[in-house]
């Protein structure tokens, strides 16, 4: 993801998500590590709502293997937060989430983020193809 603050326009699809009182620091705005929070629930809900995921079972699934986070405005408890998503690069056993958060009704995200997921085997943790309804579900949210 660029380092400019993306627009809810460049999201293939949103994920409203709620901030908790514990999100605050002591000055007043949601802490830092919050974001990859919320990062990291956005994008295995939303695995999960595709049926791409059951953490308990699934022959396979990906293991976070690099993630970035660029911080524009402040987000804090109550605001509801709004999760973009869109894929930027599905490669052969990983693919490039990038994730913006929205304060509720603005148009420039607050913080935008990556995570890279890497496919593997549960079993033997060796990377495994992205292919099939995983491949089909991940080019819906390419942009």
């Amino acid at each position: 993801m660029a380092k400019n603050r993306p627009s809810r326009a460049d999201f293939a699809t949103f994920r409203p998500m709620q901030t908790r009182w514990m999100d605050n620091d002591i000055y007043g705005h949601m802490n830092n590590v919050v974001h990859y929070s919320l990062f990291d629930t956005a994008v295995n809900g939303w695995l999960m709502d595709q049926g791409l995921l059951d953490p308990t079972i699934s022959e396979s699934y990906g293991l976070v293997v690099e993630t970035g986070c660029t911080y524009h405005a402040q987000l804090r408890y109550p605001e509801p937060v709004h999760a973009g998503l869109r894929i930027s690069q599905i490669g052969k056993s990983s693919v490039r989430f990038e994730i913006g958060l929205f304060a509720d009704g603005e148009n420039l995200a607050a913080a935008n983020g990556f995570f890279i997921h890497v496919y593997v085997n549960r079993e033997s943790q060796r990377p495994v193809p992205v292919e099939g309804a995983r491949r089909t579900a991940f080019e819906t949210l390419i942009m």
